[in-house]
């Protein structure tokens, strides 16, 4: 009888507390995209700690799903119904024009930068270090959607007068990731590369032969690192709450643990105009982004 009286009362309890008092959120889940800009597998493994700490700040599980091209994630962003996206600058900047979505944080790097340069780089017996000297060469860049991949190199090309790379090149391609085409030169099944200077600094950690057979040519004007934004109609309370955890994530003992997996010091405010710089790039590249075909052909 005493235990039965106990259970009635336990569920009275529970039934009657008032609604305010229980956390509610219309947010199932939060879909957060990210770019393929080096090997799935370490990507996923960079990604792993931040994913747990933003669930659990939030409240609300959060899932990344990686792309299987730069030039996609447009696209995917309004099909698969993604919250955010880790987008590069050049995506970004598609993305806050077409799409109208909301920066919202990017990463300060390991060499206390929250941007990143482009690089343009040849193996050091090749004997290439100008454009002229490109000619007739072989190419690699990244994806026709990157910043340093693709909108460095052809702004860099253009610049000395190279406007026709199928002409220039006896070959161009596109790698699909960053540290694939750091790979191709190496490998010389590339004369020519481009690539985004973190990557690169990550590939030749691992691998001494990049400082000791590659050299780099070129380097672009300072681009915002891969930052979050979020769809425009995210709710004000999510929104503040991801913005919130990223940006204290240097302040808490947990946080510190996810920034150094992630690669990162802290998370900084990130802007629209933030993007300024890439828009100035793409038109030196004679992009027009309003119409500009990101996809690879």
């Amino acid at each position: 009888m005493r235990l039965r009286k106990l259970i009635i009362l336990f569920l009275a309890c529970v039934l009657f507390v008032p609604a305010a008092a229980i956390p509610q959120s219309s947010q199932q889940k939060l879909l957060i995209g990210l770019i393929p800009e080096m090997n799935i597998f370490k990507q996923k493994q960079r990604f792993k700690l931040l994913g747990d700490y933003l669930s659990k700040k939030t409240g609300i599980p959060v899932e990344f799903t990686i792309l299987s091209r730069y030039g996609n994630i447009i696209e995917s962003f309004t099909k698969e119904k993604m919250d955010g996206a880790f987008f590069g600058s050049f995506t970004g900047a598609l993305a806050i024009q077409k799409l109208g979505v909301v920066p919202l944080a990017r990463p300060v790097n390991l060499d206390n930068t929250s941007t990143y340069q482009g690089y343009l780089f040849v193996r050091k017996n090749s004997g290439i270090r100008s454009a002229a000297d490109m000619k007739g060469k072989r190419m690699a860049f990244v994806e026709k959607a990157t910043t340093a991949g693709y909108v460095f190199p052809r702004a860099f090309l253009r610049e000395s007068g190279i406007t026709d790379i199928d002409a220039y090149f006896s070959e161009h391609f596109f790698t699909g990731s960053h540290d694939a085409a750091v790979l191709a030169v190496l490998n010389k099944k590339a004369d020519i590369g481009a690539a985004k200077h973190s990557i690169y600094d990550r590939v030749r950690k691992e691998n001494p032969r990049v400082d000791q057979e590659l050299v780099i040519l070129a380097k672009s004007p300072s681009v915002p690192s891969n930052g979050l934004c979020v769809r425009k109609d995210l709710g004000a309370e999510v929104r503040k709450k991801l913005k919130d955890a990223l940006l204290s994530l240097n302040t808490e003992p947990e946080g510190k643990l996810v920034l150094e997996q992630f690669g990162a010091i802290k998370f900084i405010e990130t802007t629209p105009e933030d993007y300024r710089p890439v828009l100035d790039m793409a038109k030196k590249a004679g992009i027009d982004m309003p119409r500009y075909n990101y996809r690879n052909e």
